[in-house]
C-alpha cells in the first residue's frame, strides 16, 4: 500500500503540521478491522477497499495522490461529515 504513503508528504505535514490531524481525523473511519492484530499495527484501510477507492477517485490501483490532494480530500471529507 505505497499510495498511503505518497513521495513527500512527510516533508509536507512538517510544513503543514495542522494537516496532520485533518488526515487523522478522516482516515480514522476507513480503518481495517482488526487493523491492532497485523503488522504494522496501524489503522491503515483494508488493501481491497484502498484500491477501490483509488479506481473511484480515478488514479488507478497503486497511484499515489500528491500530499496536497490528500489534505483536500481530507478536508471536504470532514466538511461532508460537519467535522471541521
Amino acid at each position: 500500500m505505497n499510495s498511503l504513503r505518497p513521495p513527500g508528504l512527510v516533508a509536507y505535514l512538517a510544513r503543514h503540521p495542522s494537516s496532520t490531524l485533518k488526515l487523522a481525523r478522516a482516515g480514522w473511519p476507513l480503518r481495517a478491522t482488526g487493523w491492532w492484530r497485523r503488522p504494522p499495527f496501524l489503522p491503515l484501510p483494508d488493501a481491497a477497499y484502498w484500491n477501490f477507492r483509488m479506481v473511484t477517485y480515478g488514479t488507478g490501483v497503486g497511484a499515489a495522490l500528491a500530499p496536497s490532494v490528500m489534505v483536500d480530500a481530507a478536508e471536504w471529507s470532514l466538511r461532508q461529515r460537519g467535522r471541521r
